[in-house]
């Protein structure tokens, strides 16, 4: 994707060192573009856990490179295979609730114990981590073409009119490497003329729709209204939304789905105004050794203050306000669980199925013994 035309993948290896990872630092968008060096696998840990970089598959991706550079940081002795199972668990322990972020630290982990040497395992874990980054792309652009179908069949109902889509949160390619999860459909919608609208969350407490999604979509000139987390409901009453499409950072075998906050009164809001609720996501993201999500997906807590303070430009500079009475306490879960039930579909890179786990199985045929 482009930012002021440029094209930008959101994780790379820097051009000047390959010990180096650069990421686009998400906190400062859409005010500033800034792009910050991570040389270290403790640095990759402190930019997941403080969200510099946010999003299911891109959170993967950025601890594949974590692993690679904790192959460089690693001593070269005995004490090589011990370094890099103790900052796998630190990078685990950095986001919790998405289910990509452990699948690509173990998928390096089963690579690098498999190969000899040290150098061969820094080798091995750099060459993983370029797959895993790839694999996101590619399965991004599938779900964008599988998503595709859904609003051409709306836009055929539409008469030339534009198709109404809500989202929440981020799923697009800022969440990912390129294309994103639930705005892949939208781009290569529009990119195709079809007529579409985006009705954007803002998505309290960070503000990453308000911030990241709007963004992106005048990046790519994607028509777009920036609406507060509450009004749709409102929107869905009165015939203004054609389908809600959403990310997810945790989905069960049984087609539960663990996104931001906020994402489960969307999806009830759909279901009572019968419109479609969709889920976009990569197979990656679904966690296979769960079945319930309401008690066995774990909910993520971040700090207080992302709900007491928030941050903007004021004066060309990033200022941070408080909103509430200083002394009040102020509860931050960062997801909630919405039912199967409530969802019209999954759209992966394999296909579109329903959110039960005989469909999602006809899909991954090879996950039916796990």
């Amino acid at each position: 994707m482009k930012i002021q035309g440029k094209p930008y993948h959101t994780i790379w290896i820097s051009p000047d060192n390959d010990q180096v990872i650069q990421i686009i630092d998400q906190r400062y968008l859409p005010h500033k573009l800034v792009i910050e060096n991570l040389a270290t696998s403790r640095q990759v840990a402190t930019a997941i856990r403080d969200m510099h970089l946010r999003g299911a598959p891109l959170i993967g991706a950025a601890a594949a490179y974590g692993m690679y550079l904790a192959c460089l940081e690693a001593p070269n002795n005995f004490l090589f295979d011990d370094y890099i199972q103790k900052t796998a668990i630190i990078l685990k322990k950095s986001r919790p609730t998405a289910v990509d972020l452990q699948w690509a630290v173990d998928q390096q982990m089963y690579i690098i114990s498999k190969t000899e040497t040290p150098d061969l395992k820094i080798k091995a874990a750099l060459e993983q981590a370029h797959s895993i980054k790839q694999v996101s792309i590619d399965g991004c652009r599938k779900i964008g073409e599988h998503g595709l179908t859904i609003i051409e069949k709306i836009a055929a109902q539409k008469s030339g009119e534009p198709v109404h889509i809500l989202t929440h949160c981020n799923a697009g390619w800022l969440a990912c490497v390129d294309y994103g999860t639930a705005t892949a459909p939208i781009y290569l919608a529009h990119d195709k003329g079809i007529p579409v609208h985006v009705w954007v969350d803002e998505t309290r407490p960070r503000n990453q729709g308000a911030r990241l999604t709007a963004f992106e979509l005048l990046q790519h000139g994607v028509p777009h209204t920036v609406i507060t987390d509450n009004v749709g409901g409102h929107l869905m009453q009165h015939g203004m939304v054609d389908m809600v499409l959403v990310g997810t950072d945790r989905t069960t075998r049984t087609g539960d789905v663990a996104n931001k906050i906020g994402t489960y009164l969307k999806a009830l809001a759909a279901k009572d105004n019968h419109i479609p609720f969709y889920v976009g996501l990569p197979s990656s993201t679904i966690d296979w050794s769960i079945r319930d999500g309401l008690t066995e997906i774990p909910i993520e807590e971040r700090s207080a203050d992302e709900v007491k303070y928030i941050a903007g430009l004021h004066q060309k500079e990033m200022k941070k306000v408080l909103l509430t009475p200083k002394k009040s306490p102020a509860a931050n879960y960062a997801f909630d669980v919405t039912p199967a039930r409530l969802v019209t579909g999954l759209i992966t890179e394999r296909g579109i199925c329903k959110a039960n786990e005989t469909s999602i199985l006809e899909l991954f045929p090879e996950q039916r013994s796990n």
